[in-house]
């Protein structure tokens, strides 16, 4: 089956074809570490998790190289330890760990390379030097820019003519440029802020020769995929090209260009100032990963998302039933065969992950699994259902464990003090504690054996 994606770059989607099959490669940028991880976030984060588990299955687990990487040095690292008063490696590394925590709530597996900015500074510094020697790079006043007028093809990812790449390049005009579009590649640093010794004195890189440098050390000077959200497009990914490419003239750098819409909360762009500004620590509260993943999944990773709370209520409801009918499935009860993604989902998956399709494949599972009339025919379906699941990063717990979660001592102890009002008698507590738990989603099921619950909502 052939994979197929929407290549930014080119601006329509393609047969993918990788440059090695045996050492498929993807770089994806990951997150600057001044802060918890918010829900546009994330979508990039499970998409690209989607993406790698697809590629996998194309070819091969040990074929396929994930890089993800982490920017623990920059502006906004200083400004918020600054802030906090706090020093900055206790910033980054609690960050990180919140980071790596949100990640594996969402479902996502961890890359296999996962580099940090701060541990490739020779690699930075021998960039810069390479790009100098090549007349695409001077030193001013301390700092090292980019000679954007050296590049002619300079542009063409984004797609925008000079005027907006001025105005969008997100640096101010200082007299050290040769050119308004010109872009740092190394900076100086004060003696309060991070700095490495380096030809053109302390500083510190410049956020897109970063990515650059990362990914030529552990993907190489060509590589098949480069990923991110879509504001990345200019002019970080913008950046990246021209330097990579001018670096090294006789590669590729990345072959296709891989970029998920914007997110949108709430029906607003999130900001704090309007209530719906969400990180994925504080989502975790009130919901399961699980459901935080699947209402990031159900819209095509290219178009535009309303993340709203709603949505995720909804989602929880439709895993309730996945794994509804993945508890039909009786111990020790085998169809004797090992099961494939069925073929529509994969059909899906494959066609630039159209999740949204696939998903529907995963409904039509489920209801082949609640139709069934023997326990052959069971397995089977939720055999399929739980292959297809694990294609898109999903219904990989148990029912039981989804159901009741890791416990909660709240529920148990509402669940005593019911038990003990109805032996007292007090029917209407009794009643009163039931609704209670009702209402946030959490059913009980009184029997011979005692109370038990789950969750439903």
């Amino acid at each position: 089956m052939t994979l197929n994606l929407h290549n930014t770059y080119t601006r329509q989607k393609e047969a993918f074809r990788p440059i090695d099959p045996g050492n498929v490669r993807m770089y994806v940028c990951g997150p600057t570490v001044y802060d918890d991880i918010h829900i546009g976030n994330a979508r990039p984060l499970v998409i690209f998790d989607v993406l790698a588990r697809v590629l996998r299955d194309a070819y091969g687990d040990g074929n396929v190289t994930y890089a993800r990487n982490i920017t623990d040095v920059d502006d906004k690292i200083i400004e918020r330890a600054a802030e906090n008063g706090e020093e900055i490696e206790a910033l980054t590394v609690r960050t990180t760990e919140n980071f790596h925590a949100a990640a594996a709530a969402l479902g996502c597996l961890p890359p296999d390379v996962e580099p940090r900015a701060t541990d490739h500074i020779p690699q930075m510094i021998a960039l810069i030097e390479h790009l100098i020697g090549k007349q695409h790079a001077y030193a001013e006043q301390g700092h090292v820019l980019f000679d954007v007028p050296s590049m002619p093809e300079y542009g063409k990812l984004s797609g925008r003519n000079r005027d907006e790449m001025i105005a969008g390049a997100r640096v101010e005009v200082a007299p050290y440029k040769r050119d308004p579009a010109d872009f740092v590649l190394w900076k100086p640093s004060a003696d309060d802020q991070p700095g490495w010794d380096s030809p053109w004195g302390r500083g510190r890189p410049g956020w897109h020769l970063e990515c650059s440098a990362m990914s030529e050390e552990h993907l190489g000077a060509s590589f098949d995929i480069h990923g991110g959200g879509v504001d990345l497009v200019f002019p970080h990914h913008e950046n990246e090209i021209a330097q990579s490419l001018c670096a090294h003239p006789d590669d590729s750098f990345a072959r296709t260009w891989v970029h998920n819409g914007y997110l949108m909360s709430e029906g607003e762009k999130m900001s704090k100032s309007l209530g719906n500004f969400y990180t994925v620590t504080d989502l975790l509260v009130e919901f399961p990963g699980e459901a935080l993943r699947l209402a990031l999944l159900k819209t095509h990773y290219r178009q535009p998302l309303d993340f709203t709370r709603d949505g995720v209520r909804e989602a929880r409801q439709e895993l309730n039933r996945f794994y509804r009918a993945l508890a039909l499935h009786e111990t020790g009860v085998s169809d004797g065969e090992a099961h494939a993604v069925p073929n529509d989902v994969s059909d899906a998956v494959y066609d630039d992950l159209n999740t949204p399709l696939a998903l529907s494949g995963l409904h039509a599972a489920a209801d082949a699994a609640f139709a069934a009339e023997t326990p052959e025919d069971v397995a089977a379906a939720t055999g399929a259902l739980k292959a297809a699941g694990e294609l898109l990063g999903l219904l990989q717990q148990d029912p039981e464990v989804w159901f009741q979660g890791d416990g909660d001592a709240a529920i148990d102890a509402l669940i005593a003090e019911r038990i003990a009002a109805r032996d007292a008698k007090d029917f209407a507590r009794a009643d009163e504690i039931r609704d209670q738990l009702a209402a946030d989603g959490i059913v009980l099921e009184d029997g011979p054996g005692g109370t038990t619950w789950r969750r439903e909502g």
